[in-house]
């Protein structure tokens, strides 16, 4: 059995009109420092972010998300912040910012697999919620 990793991880939000702070999460970003892993999940509800705002620019909050997940990959379309060292990445990503996209502050977990971890990240906070069954 492996050890347990400790790894960072910070939810992705949607705010699409900031002034009135409403948001949707869309995604999660995890790192683990010690194995050098950084890697973002986003899965935008499109019907979600138009019932907070029906004139959402939608490809634009698009364009934005495909950029987190390329600056995590180190990939060249994440611009100059993708070349930077992987926790230099995670930090500039999870700054606070008042724009369109924004992350949660920085939580901290422990896991065997952090890949894993980011796929149940995402479905305890940003897929649907699985519907009750009612009782029989």
């Amino acid at each position: 059995m492996r050890a347990a990793e400790v790894y960072d991880y910070a939810i992705v939000r949607v705010v699409p009109r900031v002034e009135r702070e409403e948001f949707i999460n869309a995604g999660a970003i995890v790192s683990c420092q010690r194995t050098g892993f950084l890697q973002a999940a986003i899965e935008l509800d499109e019907a979600r972010l138009r019932a907070l705002d029906p004139h959402a620019d939608v490809e634009t909050v698009r364009r934005h998300l495909r950029a987190i997940v390329a600056i995590c990959a180190g990939l060249p379309e994440g611009g100059p912040i993708a070349q930077l060292p992987y926790r230099a990445r995670f930090h500039w990503l999870t700054a606070r910012r008042s724009s369109i996209i924004q992350t949660s502050p920085v939580h901290t977990g422990l896991c065997a697999d952090t890949g894993s971890a980011l796929n149940r990240i995402m479905d305890r906070m940003v897929r649907p919620l699985a519907t009750p069954r009612s009782p029989a």
